[in-house]
């Protein structure tokens, strides 16, 4: 196992607490932006209860797992180093494919949503074609590319200066509210009305997208020994971002369903400027727009530093080309897996929104169940390891910890089961991902094998 400052990386160059704050933010939330299909799925009452109820029985368990195993084993490549000692190589391959799988279709999202956030700053953006608008989202992809060849410190500094801006146009959108639109009495009469309306279908949409946003606490573990003091500054950085996260999504959604529940404004095409327009005219519209460029340019450039690590890690145990095992001496950015997988992203960016979220919903509650089971294995095998951060509550919160997620993650499958006549072609896609895994280990056995043979007699 790694100690904390096993990687040669100079204390300068390394990820502060206020840093893994702020980049953790950017990893599973960046914002109310990408929350609006949620309204329009399933109505403004249910979104808005299950906004409260969703980090409850999901985000909380995740970052509690992740805050234990983080400081427990604070290594380079997270998840996939806790199924690597826990369940053996094969699941770990598996973890690691299945997680560049969604990390791929995820960091597709953003530069999609980028261009749609311009169309509304940039009009002649929404009638150029669909290759211009591809171009402007490889230069979104190139932008983060420059940023992330600095390091995870630099990622840190940019993703604080737009978690600044995100957030204080997002205040800024509420006082709106509050001054001059219907406030709190209006959004309660709109919620409480929506919750006795049935919104048949919709349940498959609806949690895949709340799972999307909330997701992504345990990507930050991929990059621990480039954080400084990962066992103390984990569990702070989760919980300081956990609560930033739930503000970010419920504040603007309660504002946004007083002026308008009409499913067409909620949208991915429409969205925040298109509802702030109505709040506060279009002045706060353009700056809703502009805000909206900072979140899904940051959203990219800190999940982008997150999944680089893991084609860095898989290639060192033999399980991908030596040439993506390579790192930066000076900054420990692994180049040829960050472009790599930057140029991967770049191809799936023409794909849209609704085409991704239940692919990518999928592929990540199963990698989530091998780092559960990863947990429970740690915990009845290394019973007495030292743990700077443990679960609290006992057996009980251990309990809750596996279970609460597993039990969404249940209704997400069954769900997509009795309507996956409408996504056949995803789920023919995540069925591919998961052939490709398992081809994937066949392939690399013996080579991985041999390898790690050699390093054990050096």
């Amino acid at each position: 196992m790694l100690t904390d400052d096993a990687v040669p990386l100079a204390a300068g160059r390394r990820m502060t607490l206020a840093g893994l704050t702020f980049v953790t933010f950017f990893t599973a939330c960046g914002g109310a932006f990408g929350i609006e299909p949620l309204v329009g799925a399933v109505g403004p009452g249910w979104a808005v209860v299950l906004l409260f109820v969703m980090p409850l029985v999901w985000s909380l368990p995740i970052a509690l797992m992740v805050a234990e195993l983080a400081t427990l084993m604070p290594e380079e490549g997270g998840y996939y180093v806790w199924v690597r000692e826990t369940l053996g190589p094969f699941w770990a391959v598996q973890a690691a494919w299945w997680s560049l799988g969604y990390s791929a279709l995820l960091l597709a999202i953003w530069p999609v949503l980028f261009v749609s956030y311009l169309d509304y700053l940039v009009p002649w953006v929404a009638h150029s074609g669909p290759w211009v608008r591809w171009l402007i989202a490889v230069m979104v992809i190139a932008s983060a590319i420059a940023v992330n060849l600095h390091g995870a410190r630099g990622v840190a500094r940019s993703a604080q200066l737009g978690a600044i801006l995100v957030l204080g146009v997002f205040l800024l959108l509420v006082l709106t509210w509050l001054l001059t639109g219907p406030g709190p009495r209006g959004s309660f009469a709109v919620v409480t009305r929506d919750l006795g309306d049935l919104h048949h279908g919709a349940l498959l949409l609806g949690l895949s997208i709340l799972i999307l946003n909330y997701s992504g606490w345990d990507s930050v573990s991929t990059y621990a020994s480039e954080v400084e003091r990962p066992r103390r500054t984990y569990p702070l950085a989760l919980g300081g971002a956990l609560v930033m996260t739930v503000i970010a999504y419920t504040l603007p959604v309660i504002a946004g369903v007083s002026v308008t529940s009409d499913p067409a404004v909620w949208s991915s095409d429409a969205g925040w400027p298109a509802i702030a327009g109505l709040m506060g005219g279009h002045w706060l519209g353009l700056v809703l727009a502009a805000a909206g460029l900072a979140s899904t340019w940051g959203l990219f450039d800190a999940q982008l530093l997150y999944v680089s690590r893991i084609p860095f890690v898989m290639a060192q145990d033999g399980w991908l080309p030596p040439s993506l095992a390579q790192s930066e001496s000076t900054t420990a950015v692994p180049r040829t897996a960050l472009i790599g997988f930057a140029c991967v992203v770049a191809l799936l960016a023409t794909l849209t929104f609704g085409n991704l979220v239940v692919m990518l919903c999928l592929l990540y509650t199963a990698t989530l169940v091998l780092e559960l089971l990863a947990l429970i294995l740690l915990r009845i095998r290394q019973p007495r390891a030292e743990r700077p951060f443990r679960i609290p509550g006992g057996a009980l919160g251990l309990f809750y910890v596996c279970v609460a997620p597993l039990v969404v993650a249940s209704m997400v499958i069954s769900a997509t089961l009795r309507d996956g006549g409408a996504y056949g072609m995803q789920l023919g896609i995540v069925a591919a991902i998961v052939v490709a895994g398992i081809g994937l280990y066949l392939a690399r056995q013996r080579h991985a094998q041999a390898l790690k043979k050699v390093r054990s007699t050096v």
